[in-house]
């Protein structure tokens, strides 16, 4: 099943002599289950692909279906309540929030869902013990190595139980070990079912996905499948 497809998506900043298109025309679909790397250099679109497919930020023309929604025309409120329920975000520098402990950083996004404390305790150490992490519930992010942080975020973005996995260069701030940690940790997250887009400018962190979208000027230049 078709999950996500995108048809003719372009996305342009400024106007006038001050305009930049960033996104020429995108067609890209992705199905259920699939794990997709979007390979480019700096510069190429891939992030500005990614805050579109997360639906941190709008598009100037095309269209963009999520499962059976047309994402086009929803608002900011409609936008950020399908986020937190169908998206879930693992970023490059963790993006945790120093003051809390992983166990709360993993909990809040189930606060924002209004689940209630027996749900939230449950699926938050379920989530931290699927990572690796169930004797770290009270340790804070600077308590934490660079590998934990990130799986304390990843913990966080499936706490709620996405249809889609969306990393930035997740291993992109770990050195060589809790880089190779975290990958087969996907590879795991993969074969158990879950959708998983990554963007990377790394071919061989690209590699580890079956199927990798090369993003260039914009445009997909092309796209291949990996064994």
């Amino acid at each position: 099943m078709t999950l996500i497809e995108v048809e003719g998506l372009t996305k342009t900043y400024g106007s006038g002599d001050n305009e930049q298109t960033v996104l020429r025309g995108i067609d890209l679909e992705i199905q259920e289950g699939e794990f997709v790397a979007i390979l480019g250099p700096s510069g190429s679109g891939k992030s500005t692909l990614m805050n579109i497919l997360g639906c941190l930020d709008g598009y100037t023309s095309g269209r963009y279906r999520f499962g059976d929604k047309d994402v086009t025309g929803l608002s900011e409120t409609e936008l950020s309540l399908f986020r937190n329920k169908q998206i879930g975000f693992i970023f490059q520098q963790f993006n945790l929030l120093p003051r809390l402990s992983a166990y709360e950083n993993v909990e809040l996004p189930l606060i924002y869902q209004r689940s209630s404390k027996a749900d939230r305790q449950t699926r938050t150490k379920q989530m931290l013990t699927r990572v690796g992490l169930g004797d770290k519930l009270d340790a804070f992010p600077n308590q934490l190595s660079g590998g934990q942080q990130q799986r304390v975020a990843i913990a966080r973005a499936l706490v709620t139980n996405p249809s889609l996995l969306l990393a930035d260069e997740p291993t992109g701030a770990l050195d060589q070990a809790n880089g190779r940690q975290i990958m087969e940790l996907f590879h795991d997250l993969h074969a158990e079912g879950k959708t998983i887009i990554m963007i990377t400018h790394d071919i061989d962190i690209a590699r580890e996905a079956t199927r990798i979208v090369h993003v260039r000027d914009g445009k997909i230049e092309k796209e291949e499948r990996v064994r």
